[in-house]
């Protein structure tokens, strides 16, 4: 067959991986680059340059399967990360990190302040509670929000704690953060060994950068590889799909559709009711990333910073600052940060570089337009993947191009989902 495949994040690229030995593959892509959030930037510091992940950072072997047989068949090196999570609030002059006992009272005021420890008795209760949700049936039916108030979890508890560490998660508005369906959160929760202490994954990260398994996917492909072409509209014909250019209109037998959900619909000509109401109720937003060098966006005690850092500035809105360094082992010279959102907060001399990503919404109606996939997916000549068919997670963005690439007749190594 030949087959189309529009965006080049990592579900079109697993997607033009698993095909190409199979069928004729074209893959079209709007940016000047492929990998979507596989995004590595270079850089110089102090004269020495750099290549820094600032989409796509880490991952760890046993949650990320698909992605850890890929990096293993493209012959990627990974490293060991270390991740921890910080919160520091300044209104309420609050800091704490999570990654030792002497970390959560870096702060020594924590020591005597009842919140705090009301904070940390909520999180026991929470992870004990937590449990009990993965035995019911697989429910969507009350938010977070809902849970948290049935249970009467203190303020301080969804404040200093569940909001910020969720929200830095998924990239998320802390203000919506709530309406996320509990059972799903509690599910990706106990799936990463964050209901306990123990039984935590190691993460991993891309030696030189996600761009290493980027570039091993596109080189095989060759002529096939259509960087700076966008699709403008796609047509369903009798025997397959037209897809429109500014250079020419081309036929394919199948075209598989790897962007954001909002941007497939958009290119469909004729969209089915199915495909309105399913790729319609997935939202996004949009979140500003700085690449610096700017100590300032950390929280300003040392004890109290950690790989992951949501921080509220005086009355401003929460950021979610990265320390790149621990998290990619960096050498350079200076600590190298990213910072997520309020970044005009970030001093001007100390920027690398810019960008901005989307992240999906996960609410009730996008889990329940989730379970709807084979309703529009395989239909007619064409087939959706994305992360957004999971929990916006580059392994799902892997899973979701297996399963497509299954139905295609891929062959799948054993073991793989």
């Amino acid at each position: 067959m030949r087959i189309a495949i529009v965006g080049s994040g990592v579900s079109g690229l697993v997607c033009a991986h698993l095909l190409r030995s199979h069928h004729d593959v074209t893959l079209f892509e709007a940016d000047e680059r492929a990998g979507g959030h596989a995004h590595t930037v270079t850089t110089q510091i102090d004269g020495v340059t750099h290549a820094i992940d600032t989409g796509f950072i880490v991952y760890n072997e046993r949650n990320y399967p698909i992605l850890t047989r890929l990096f293993a068949e493209l012959g990627v090196v990974t490293r060991p990360s270390e991740m921890s999570f910080a919160m520091a609030d300044d209104e309420h002059d609050i800091e704490w990190c999570g990654s030792s006992l002497r970390a959560i009272f870096a702060q020594g005021r924590n020591l005597v302040r009842p919140p705090f420890w009301r904070m940390l008795v909520d999180i026991v209760r929470f992870n004990r509670s937590a449990r009990l949700v993965l035995k019911e049936p697989e429910n969507f039916g009350y938010t977070l929000e809902e849970f948290l108030a049935r249970d009467h979890y203190s303020k301080e508890f969804i404040e200093w704690y569940l909001v910020p560490m969720g929200a830095a998660i998924w990239s998320a508005d802390p203000l919506e953060f709530l309406r996320f369906p509990a059972a799903a959160f509690i599910r990706f929760f106990d799936n990463h060994g964050l209901l306990g202490v123990r039984n935590r994954p190691q993460w991993r990260t891309v030696v030189g950068g996600s761009v290493q398994y980027v570039n091993a996917i596109t080189k095989s492909l060759g002529a096939g590889l259509r960087l700076a072409t966008p699709v403008i509209s796609l047509a369903r014909l009798s025997d397959g799909v037209a897809v429109r250019t500014a250079e020419a209109t081309e036929a394919f037998d199948h075209v598989i559709i790897a962007t954001h959900s909002d941007q497939a619909l958009a290119l469909l000509e004729s969209p089915t009711s199915a495909e309105r109401e399913i790729l319609s109720a997935m939202k996004y937003r949009s979140n500003d990333a700085t690449l610096h060098t700017d100590e300032r966006m950390m929280p300003r005690r040392e004890r109290a910073r950690a790989s992951w850092n949501w921080r509220r500035r005086d009355v401003s809105a929460p950021t979610l600052t990265y320390d790149l360094t621990r998290l990619e082992g960096l050498s350079a010279s200076r600590r190298v940060y990213l910072t997520l959102n309020e970044c005009d907060a970030v001093d001007p001399d100390h920027v690398l570089a810019s960008m901005t990503y989307w992240h999906p919404v996960f609410d009730s109606s996008a889990m329940s337009a989730q379970r709807r996939h084979a309703e529009i997916s395989g239909r007619d000549a064409i087939s959706y993947v994305g992360a957004y068919w999971g929990y916006g997670f580059h392994e799902d963005g892997a899973r979701s191009a297996v399963e497509v690439c299954r139905s295609l007749g891929a062959v799948i190594p054993e073991g793989v989902a």
